[in-house]
């Protein structure tokens, strides 16, 4: 019997690989095809997994405001970030670029050494906990309402996918993920494209003038979120299939931490919009 749950369980897997099933996380549970009857991961158990990262972010958010008070020294830096005027000290910077490093390092660390997972995801959400209490505190200061309201409109996304999802009205289909393929692929090949048009003095300036046109800027983004929100869906598939084919508890962290990062992706992706939208509302 279990012989045979195991060979429905490969043959599952094989049919739900895909290059943008979800996140390259999520993407590798859909390939294991471990099976346990006494052990098995449950909804609750993911649930619980990704609200402790969750929680990770919000420690990353506390520490910024918290190190932000004895990083205020030395030089002071004046930027503008799409329309707000910041000020920070050189020291702050430096703790940013920091955690962008570490966030990539961590992410890194936890797609490709999947036991380090319940650490290294935990690591890599306070990172963007800082990120977050960086835009929301330094950039948004004096806006810092626009936070809640990125976090409000990220829930209701969240809420919304889950529904269609749970409901059958959006089902993840081979059209399904075509549809996010193209979306993935036009997004990055014009995100690369404007990169590296930036670099070549005879393009640069019409780069910047695509990077810094309003109405481009905001399409990209929401065309990003769209993206963020469509991998919801497919987490949410996934996060079925570890639960309804009884994969190892082991796996529920991996669920979790796959989650979670979209998550972050999505609130991130709309924190942007805002910020944008708002810079331009003040100027």
């Amino acid at each position: 019997m279990n012989r045979l749950s195991n060979q429905n369980n490969t043959a599952q897997a094989e049919k739900r690989s895909s290059i943008l099933s979800s996140n390259p996380v999520m993407r590798r549970l859909n390939k294991v095809d471990e099976y346990s009857e006494t052990n098995a991961s449950s909804y609750g158990g993911i649930t619980l997994k990704t609200v402790f990262f969750l929680l990770f972010t919000v420690a990353g958010i506390i520490l910024q405001f918290v190190l932000s008070a004895s990083l205020a020294s030395g030089e002071i830096l004046n930027l503008d970030y799409k329309g707000f005027e910041v000020s920070l000290y050189k020291s702050e910077a430096v703790a940013l670029g920091g955690a962008v490093i570490a966030a990539i390092v961590f992410q890194l660390l936890a797609f490709f050494a999947k036991p380090t997972v319940p650490v290294t995801g935990a690591l890599y959400c306070v990172t963007q906990g800082y990120i977050i209490s960086f835009l929301i505190f330094k950039v948004l200061k004096g806006y810092e309402y626009l936070g809640a309201l990125a976090l409000t409109i990220t829930m209701l996304i969240i809420l919304v996918m889950a529904i269609l999802y749970s409901t059958g009205v959006i089902k993840v289909t081979k059209k399904f993920k075509m549809v996010m393929l193209t979306l993935f692929v036009t997004v990055i090949a014009g995100s690369l494209l404007t990169l590296v048009a930036s670099f070549i003095p005879f393009t640069r300036e019409i780069a910047l003038a695509v990077t810094n046109n309003f109405a481009i800027s905001i399409i990209s983004s929401v065309i990003f979120i769209i993206i963020a929100a469509l991998f919801l869906i497919c987490d949410f598939d996934t996060i079925d299939h570890v639960v309804n084919d009884k994969l190892p508890k082991k796996y529920e962290w991996q669920a979790a931490f796959g989650l979670a990062f979209t998550v972050l992706w999505l609130y991130l992706k709309v924190l942007d919009i805002i910020i944008t939208i708002a810079g331009r509302n003040r100027n």
